[in-house]
Formats: structure tokens, sequence, C-alpha cells
């Protein structure tokens, strides 16, 4: 009888009750992160901080590759699990420098444009990824490059405390921020 009521108090207390107020904590303290850090646009969910898209015009920042699903697939993420010796990453890897070369040629291509990250879903490229394409918007868009080169820097989200992690560029964001520009 012990053992069937301490089943019974701690379902409640650890299965229903602790839940309840973790839940009602993050949405007072933490509203933002607690519902996936989403960004509306005119009324409408256009994406999230947390989850990279594909974008393909020419006009826009590309993001990095995803080995997820069909493309930044939150229910397939994961990388591609294809080691540095994997003739198919090898070969996918060689187009895409091949084809970004040809974009901006005498211009070594950041890492970051030919390969996937772990989750498949990463929002941000880095600052170096966002300047390779710098030619590419400007001429598309018809905007000087110093004033992208700004739009890169606002977006830019530095090291936390400064030290640890690596500065990134919110794609998503910079996107926007060039469609509110035109």
């Amino acid at each position: 009888m012990t053992a069937f009521l301490m089943t019974i108090a701690t379902t409640v207390l650890l299965g229903i009750l602790y839940p309840l107020a973790v839940t009602a904590l993050s949405q007072i303290f933490f509203r933002d992160q607690a519902n996936g850090q989403l960004i509306p646009k005119d009324g409408h969910l256009v994406g999230s901080r947390l989850i990279g898209q594909v974008f393909t015009g020419p006009g826009y920042f590309h993001s990095r590759p995803s080995a997820a699903g069909d493309g930044y697939d939150a229910t397939a993420s994961g990388g591609s699990n294809f080691g540095p010796t994997n003739q198919k990453l090898i070969d996918r890897v060689n187009g895409d420098t091949s084809r970004l070369q040809a974009e901006n040629p005498n211009t070594p291509v950041p890492v970051d444009l030919v390969t996937a990250s772990g989750s498949g879903l990463d929002p941000e490229i880095s600052p170096a990824a966002a300047e390779f394409q710098i030619p590419r918007v400007a001429r598309e868009r018809r905007m000087s490059e110093d004033k992208l080169k700004q739009l890169i820097a606002a977006h830019t989200r530095g090291r936390w405390l400064g030290l640890l992690g690596e500065p990134g560029v919110r794609v998503l964001e910079l996107n926007l921020a060039l469609d509110a520009e035109k």
C-alpha cells in the first residue's frame, strides 16, 4: 500500500505539478525563449531565430547547407553522418565550392557555405560567409556594399560574454532587414 501511494504521490508531484510550475515560470520570465523565439512580420509568422531556412534567390543571403530532410526540416534534424573521406560528401562540397567560386572568383569560400551543421538546422552563418555573399546581393539589389556591411554588422551576434562561441549572422533576420530597406 505504501509503494502504491508513493507512486501516486510522485506521479502527481513530478509528472503534473512540477511540469506545470516550470512551464508557468518559463512563460512569466522567459516568454520569447519558451515559445521558440518566433519572428512575426506584418502579423504573420515568418520563422524562428532557432531554426534556419532556405533562401535561394540571388538577392538574398543564403544559409549554410542543411542535411535535415528536404532542408531545415526540424522533424528530420541531424547531419548526413558522412565521414570526411565519403565520396558523396566530397562531390557535394566540391560542387558547391565550384558554384560559389564562379559567383565570387579569387575569393576563398568560407567553410560554412559548403558544409552542413551537425543538426542541419543552423540559423546562422559566419560573418565571413555573409561578407562572401555581399557582391551578389549588392548587384541584385542595386545596393552599396558598404550598406550591406552595415546590415551584416547590425545582425551579427558576438561571442557570449565576449569569450565563448563564435560570432554568427542570423540569416533570416538579415534578409528581413534587406526587405525592409527596399
